[in-house]
């Protein structure tokens, strides 16, 4: 990598959940003078604050974050339009010249801003025809058909994630290819280092039953309850969030909040180690401890890694 001044490059801090991302990003952006453009999913949507872990105003000390409270819980999510709004900071930032650092544990997103991808479109009577199928046989039937075609997309996608189903299925009937043919290599489209925060699974589990708990005290079950009424519950996207899809199986007494909340830690659990597995895959991820033990370090030795990058 030719020798370029820190703030021509874009920041990516990933990881899985719980792991320390949002904090890191902070301390970057403030010693950086940059901005947080958030590439997680989930916090794109308005009012979903408690259960996305949001950074409340005071934690966020100062620092802009973009990309926040973005679509209605209505909205499908669409990488491809998070690709757009996600370049459109980035490039204005860069103009500025100001860091931009992507901050998120979605993988496919991380990869839309910063990767050469290119989405593919959608075929309605396709898209029809398997949302038809999902209804009357289940994800689980069709999660098996697309792990016989991609069993890569299967390992990435949860079983129970009819949406991301169906849309790996519609692309593989599209283009006669596997859903994961369509994720080329590396290929930047910016200077990019990427930062990703590792905990140890014993710790990171612990962080996040406990992280489960603040946001059951916090008010999670009211939040939902809230958003129920601004459409949750038809919304595709958002009512498949974790903690949110248990806490509205339980307003509709299919479990007890208490069972909501132990499912809520399993589910999150589970997702952490596929974003874990998502992020192992790329060689251009720097890992760092954020182990409880190193999280006062984190951030000068990110600072650190990214100054040996630029002199590279």
């Amino acid at each position: 990598m030719s020798s370029s001044p820190p703030n021509s490059r874009v920041i990516a801090v990933v990881g899985p959940t719980a792991a320390g991302k949002s904090d890191l990003g902070v301390a970057l952006a403030r010693h950086l003078g940059g901005e947080v453009i958030n590439a997680d999913s989930m916090q794109l949507y308005r009012g979903m604050d408690i259960g996305t872990a949001k950074l409340t105003e005071e934690e966020r000390r100062g620092v802009p974050h973009r990309l926040l409270d973005v679509w209605d819980v209505t909205v499908t999510a669409s990488v491809a339009e998070y690709q757009r709004l996600a370049r459109a900071e980035i490039d204005r930032l860069l103009a500025q010249g100001r860091t931009p650092v992507l901050v998120g544990g979605s993988g496919l997103y991380v990869r839309g801003a910063v990767d050469a991808l290119e989405f593919p479109g959608t075929d309605p009577a396709v898209r029809a025809r398997l949302e038809a199928e999902l209804a009357e046989s289940g994800s689980g039937a069709l999660h098996a058909r697309l792990a016989a075609v991609d069993p890569e997309a299967a390992r990435a996608i949860l079983p129970g994630n009819g949406r991301r189903i169906v849309r790996a299925l519609e692309v593989v009937e599209i283009t006669g290819r596997p859903f994961t043919a369509n994720l080329p290599g590396p290929d930047s489209v910016y200077d990019t280092l990427q930062i990703g925060v590792d905990v140890a699974r014993p710790e990171l589990d612990e962080r996040i039953a406990r992280r489960v708990d603040r946001m059951w005290e916090a008010g999670l079950v009211e939040e939902v309850r809230e958003l129920e009424r601004a459409g949750l519950r038809e919304g595709r996207t958002a009512s498949r969030a974790l903690g949110y899809q248990q806490i509205l199986a339980a307003l509709a007494g299919g479990c007890t909040e208490d069972e909501a909340r132990a499912e809520t830690v399993r589910a999150t659990k589970r997702f952490a180690r596929r974003q874990d597995s998502w992020f192992r895959r790329d060689p251009r991820v720097h890992w760092l401890s954020g182990a409880a033990g190193d999280r006062g370090e984190l951030p000068d030795r990110a600072l650190a890694l990214l100054e040996r990058a630029v002199t590279a």
